[in-house]
């Protein structure tokens, strides 16, 4: 146990390292800071893996100020089955940028097996299957080119299909995963026209230091790579008091400074907030951006659980 708790904090910080030596200028979206506590939005693999009922629900605005900018809502629930190798959940996003409103909804899917004799790392194989929403209307903002504004509003469907890996103790996490494999049209706000998606890569991880018996230390990053585009990378550190609450900072590369604060109102219900600060030009022209979330978690009665930090 010692040598693969070595082995899981050098893997990290390797990774951490080549995340921080990396040109990355670009920016995806939906995205969100409080991607650690967001997690199956990004990876199936984390369905049912905290072993509870969870719901988690978020909204993000970005660069308030700014007509048109981004506005992100999610929803997602998931649980274990009895047998706790098979997870189900459910995970709906809404994303409104200028014209258009792209609505994402997946059921996701995740199979467990132990990896060690004490059974407390798990690798989850998962999959997601589901359908994405495009609609536009043309006729709200101004803009820069407007021969690139179609005639038309457009209704378009797209199926969505990916997969992901996840493996975890009660001391790390690391997943990997493809959030679609199928080719779909969505908006591109630069282009000002609507785009065909590529394939997108997400690599996720963190990890849980005791610093002392009351204080923990959660380092966390998000990777996301798109075929053809510079990597994207979210770097968080977080400090967990008495496990009810959190402080933290975090940075999206050549993009934003933030702040974060969480809180465990009760042994169910957590709220966490964070703030983004743009650090390109474009902080001249908004006043940053808002990021709220809720947990809850329907605790099973006489049920004994490990602690779960992320």
């Amino acid at each position: 146990m010692i040598q693969q708790s070595s082995l899981m904090r050098s893997l990290i910080l390797v990774v951490f390292t080549a995340l921080l030596s990396l040109d990355i200028n670009a920016q995806q979206d939906p995205q969100y800071t409080q991607y650690m506590y967001n997690t199956m939005t990004v990876n199936p693999g984390y369905a049912g893996q905290r072993d509870v009922l969870s719901v988690t629900g978020l909204y993000r605005t970005q660069w308030v100020g700014i007509d048109g900018a981004p506005k992100t809502m999610t929803f997602g629930l998931h649980t274990p089955l009895r047998n706790e190798r098979i997870g189900l959940g459910l995970n709906v996003v809404n994303d409104q940028l200028g014209p258009a409103n792209e609505t994402y909804f997946d059921v996701n899917f995740s199979y467990s097996i132990r990896v060690n004799e004490s059974g407390n790392t798990k690798l989850s194989f998962g999959v997601k299957g589901g359908f994405h929403l495009l609609n536009t209307d043309w006729s709200e903002g101004i803009y820069q080119n407007p021969d690139s504004a179609f005639s038309e509003n457009l209704n378009l469907f797209s199926p969505t299909v990916g997969a992901g890996l996840y493996m975890h103790s009660n001391k790390w996490y690391l997943g990997l995963s493809v959030p679609n494999f199928i080719t779909t049209k969505h908006y591109d706000d630069f282009q000002e026209s609507i785009a065909a998606e590529r394939l997108h890569y997400f690599l996720i991880g963190g990890y849980v230091f005791d610093l002392s018996e009351n204080t923990k230390l959660k380092p966390a990053f998000l990777a996301k790579v798109v075929s053809g585009a510079p990597l994207i990378a979210d770097l968080s550190l977080n400090a967990l008091f008495n496990d009810k609450l959190t402080l933290g900072m975090a940075y999206r590369w050549d993009d934003s400074v933030s702040g974060l604060a969480g809180f465990q109102l009760n042994e169910g219900l957590f709220i966490g907030y964070a703030y983004d600060l743009t650090t390109t030009n474009l902080n001249n022209y908004n006043n940053g951006t808002h990021e709220i979330m809720l947990r809850f978690e329907l605790q099973t009665v006489g049920r004994i659980l490990s602690p779960r930090f992320f």
